[in-house]
Formats: C-alpha cells, sequence, structure tokens
C-alpha cells in the first residue's frame, strides 16, 4: 500500500521546521556568544590583539551567521507561505527586512570599524581618530542592540505565527 499525497506533503513542514529551529538556535546563539567574547576580549586582549581578534571572528563567523539567517528567513517563508496576511505576519515580515537591512549595515559598520582601529594603532595618541572611534563604537553598539532586539522579536512573532 503506498503513502497518499497528503502523507508525502507531511515531511516537508516538518523538514523546514527542524531547519528553522536549527538556523535560529545558531543564529541566536552566535549573537549570545559574540557578547560575551567581545567582553571577555576586552578585559583580556590588548588593543591591536582585539582588533586582529575580531577581524578574524568576523571573517570566520559572518559566513556561518549569514547562512543561519538565510536559512531561518527561507525556512520561515515557506512555513509560511500559505498563512494568510495579517497583522501578525505583516509585523514579522517588516521585523525580518529590518532585521536584514541593520545586519548588513551592523556588518558594513564592523568593517569600517576594524579600519578605523587600525588607523588609531598606527597613531597613538591622535585625539581626532580616538574620538571616531569612541563614536563609532557607540554606533556599534546600537547596531548589536538593534540586531539582538529584532532577533528575539521574531522568534516571538514566530511563536505566534507557529500552527
Amino acid at each position: 500500500m503506498s503513502a497518499g499525497p497528503a502523507a508525502l506533503a507531511q515531511p516537508v513542514p516538518d523538514t523546514l521546521a527542524g531547519c528553522l529551529i536549527f538556523a535560529s538556535a545558531v543564529w541566536t546563539g552566535g549573537l549570545v556568544t559574540i557578547f560575551v567574547v567581545a567582553r571577555v576580549a576586552r578585559r583580556t586582549l590588548g588593543p591591536r590583539e582585539r582588533v586582529a581578534f575580531f577581524r578574524g571572528l568576523g571573517r570566520a563567523y559572518g559566513p556561518v551567521g549569514g547562512a543561519a539567517l538565510v536559512v531561518a528567513v527561507g525556512c520561515g517563508a515557506a512555513l509560511l507561505s500559505g498563512h494568510a496576511w495579517d497583522g501578525t505576519l505583516i509585523v514579522a515580515t517588516v521585523v525580518t527586512a529590518s532585521l536584514v537591512a541593520v545586519t548588513a549595515a551592523g556588518v558594513a559598520q564592523a568593517r569600517r570599524m576594524t579600519r578605523l582601529r587600525q588607523a588609531a594603532l598606527r597613531q597613538p595618541g591622535n585625539p581626532v581618530l580616538a574620538g571616531r572611534v569612541r563614536w563609532a563604537a557607540v554606533r556599534a553598539a546600537a547596531l548589536r542592540t538593534a540586531i539582538a532586539g529584532l532577533s528575539l522579536a521574531l522568534i516571538a512573532l514566530g511563536v505566534l505565527l507557529a500552527p
């Protein structure tokens, strides 16, 4: 006796849900890890070592975190493709687009921050560069906070949208 179309269709949503959960865990776990690592690195590494460390971390984690975000968004979109466009789905879509945009801005800002910190290390005592580094660090913290807040909001919206 063969399985009918309904029996064959069920593994697809289950697989998508599993991929969504895994990708979300990688994304969220990566964010938490980066916050913890940044705190420890500030306390234990000198300025040159910290710049080199975070440059390497960004290059190593960027593809992992980026792929996790793409997979999570893609699986979430596929799972919700038949869902009626209600207020919750519209908000989730706006939050998702915002998360992607803020994450892209954060990546670009991190690259600029690395170059700025390297310039400040080459010119120690330069008050203009030191001021630019401080101001850029404030912007970086704001972007990280926005990424974390949007990520948590999207998880909460996902719970509301789950069948």
